[in-house]
């Protein structure tokens, strides 16, 4: 390890009875600050090991060279390594802050999503190279990190080669997943890398984690046999009780819950918990005269609250992913082990910068081992053309998500050619149609016209999901897989999806399919979807009924046909044909098309395949 410092972590012992300490003689007591403790937190790095760009300021201008000589002005692990070494001297050297304890420590947490399919994570999928993203984890110096859904997009085997390589370093903890059905993962339980809690010491206090993944991990990633618990306020309050039995009086959650406001709903359940780490969302959070990445703009304010079960006030913060920020949050305590308020002055996002007044350099090892490999497995990927194109193809996020277009025309393609080219190999029948769910389309931006590289087909389709094929989906239930699709119109959805095989049409003003979570049992069966015609003119619905007939065969990815964004596959059963996403649209490319994208076949704003009546 390479920072100043890191919180010592001990193991946890069998609970031991300790009376819970009683309650200040005074008021006078309890209002004195007697401890206080920083907490630096990030999520969602995501593997963007290269850093981010920026965009301008109000004023049209940029902020002036970048310092340390690299690709991107904001993000990258090697400087969030020096910037977090940087705040956590601040937070316990030289003279306490106005209001501050002399008696303070410090803590740093990653809220998950610690790595993502693209091209930066394949770096790490060449033969006898680390996990770089792992790496990353180490050398930044945080002392646990929670597990995300996109740490399972690779499925339980892939985390563990994670936790292989940073847990003995880092600890883990995520206090509803039960990974006892996952050998690799389980040997990680057994080791103590992974655990529903821990307890670190900083300054000689006792300070206690609890983790949680989101309960919808199972439709968003792959976490096969790992059996995720729903009942969070719960575990969570069952930890905390714990805690307090054993004298922990400081309690932090780390929570990847995917949007701010479900932390917040959550904490009105809980107790004994002394601040919420968030994760999985991207909110950004931020005050008035906090320093942000040029183009981000302050959603709410920093930190948010809310009361807890016994009328507590429960700061919840949360910060944006890709290495751009280290969120600050600066808690006192009085003797007792209450948080008597938030540093305001010290509490914020503080972002990660190669560029202006607050620019530092990257560190130099973390250069060294992780970004600099990183940029050379990129740059190769960068200089590979695989087809020409006529026109620039649309994946922008919400685009994607809400309606069709050429881009994702060109990707379900994609997924029926892939289904078709190993339907014999796999003993599976010729599909007819494809669907692929617009959130697995994630370059979010115009690719011009011209080359398309390697590249640019990991961008658009990083995920490491398989082409599957569904063999028989009834008419009713492929019906429903597209009013799926369209129940959150116009709004934009993960969900949607982009179709190949077959030209739908909908009404989004009548009633959308409402499923339960976690099941994808259908409680209101959409009523969007007015009708639905093969390419070979079959007609499936007409005028919103269901025309009797054979069933369809479908090929999409196995995300999707294990239900991930809420599928109603219905358990039927499907192979997956050896091919990833990814490979399926570069193939399509070069083999598939011939290596030329025309304006013909893919003109901007699709070939009418979808249409909102």
């Amino acid at each position: 390890m390479r920072t100043p410092r890191k919180a010592a972590l001990c193991a946890l012992a069998a609970a031991t009875l300790l009376g819970t300490a009683a309650l200040p003689a005074s008021a006078t007591d309890s209002d004195r600050v007697d401890f206080t403790l920083t907490v630096l937190f990030s999520s969602d790095m995501e593997s963007a090991l290269l850093g981010v760009p920026g965009g301008e300021q109000e004023d049209g201008t940029d902020e002036g060279p970048i310092v340390d000589g690299g690709t991107h002005p904001y993000g990258s692990p090697s400087r969030m390594a020096t910037l977090l070494d940087k705040l956590r001297a601040e937070a316990t050297r030289g003279k306490p802050g106005p209001g501050q304890a002399g008696h303070r420590g410090e803590i740093a947490i990653s809220g998950g999503d610690n790595f993502l399919p693209g091209p930066e994570y394949s770096a790490s999928t060449v033969e006898d190279a680390p996990f770089y993203d792992a790496l990353a984890l180490k050398h930044i110096g945080f002392d646990v990190s929670t597990i995300g859904n996109h740490d399972f997009d690779f499925g339980p085997d892939e985390l563990a080669r994670f936790l292989d390589t940073a847990g003995d370093e880092v600890a883990f903890v995520s206090a509803n997943l039960d990974v006892s059905g996952e050998p690799a993962l389980a040997a990680h339980t057994d080791d103590g890398t992974l655990a529903t809690s821990r307890v670190f010491r900083t300054a000689g206090e006792r300070i206690g984690v609890i983790g949680l993944t989101t309960p919808e991990l199972p439709t968003l990633s792959s976490p096969r046999d790992v059996e995720v618990k729903p009942e969070l306020a719960e575990i969570t309050n069952a930890l905390a009780d714990d805690f307090a039995r054993r004298g922990i009086d400081k309690v932090l959650l780390v929570s990847h819950l995917q949007d701010i406001d479900n932390e917040l709903a959550l904490v009105p359940q809980l107790r004994g918990v002394d601040a919420v780490l968030g994760a999985g969302g991207g909110e950004i959070l931020a005050n008035e005269g906090d320093r942000l990445i040029p183009g981000d703009v302050p959603e709410r304010g920093f930190p948010l609250e809310a009361e807890d079960a016994d009328g507590r006030t429960v700061p919840v913060v949360a910060v944006p992913g890709d290495y751009k920020y280290i969120g600050r949050l600066v808690l006192n305590f009085d003797r007792w082990g209450r948080v008597l308020g938030v540093d305001e002055q010290q509490t914020g996002p503080v972002r990660v910068s190669g560029v202006g007044p607050d620019a530092v350099h990257g560190d130099p090892i973390v250069r060294a081992e992780v970004e600099k490999p990183v940029a050379e497995h990129v740059a190769l990927l960068a200089e590979q053309v695989v087809a020409t194109s006529e026109v620039p193809l649309n994946g922008v996020r919400n685009d994607v998500r809400s309606r069709e277009t050429n881009l994702g025309d060109l990707v379900a393609d994609s997924i029926l050619w892939a289904g078709r080219q190993q339907a014999e190999e796999y003993d599976v029948p010729v599909p007819q149609v494809a669907i692929q769910n617009g959130g697995g389309i994630r370059n979010d931006s115009v690719l011009p016209a011209g080359e398309v590289t390697a590249l640019n087909t990991y961008e658009v389709a990083p995920f490491a999901n398989f082409v599957a094929v569904v063999p028989e989906v009834p008419r009713d239930v492929l019906r429903q897989l597209l009013e799926r699709g369209v129940a959150a119109a116009p709004d934009a959805s993960g969900a949607f999806m982009q179709v190949a095989g077959l030209k739908f049409t909908y009404d989004p003003t009548r009633q959308a399919q409402e499923i339960r979570e976690g099941t994808n049992e259908i409680v209101t069966p959409g009523e969007r979807v007015r009708d639905v015609v093969l390419d070979d003119g079959t007609v499936l619905v007409a005028d919103g009924v269901v025309v009797e007939g054979p069933p369809v065969t479908v090929a999409t990815n196995d995300f999707s046909a294990r239900g991930g964004d809420g599928y109603p596959f219905t358990d039927l059963p499907f192979t997956s044909v050896g091919l990833t996403h990814q490979l399926a649209v570069q193939g399509f490319l070069s083999e598939g098309l011939g290596g030329t994208v025309t304006a013909a076949d893919y003109p901007e704003g699709g070939v009418g395949r979808i249409t909102s009546l």
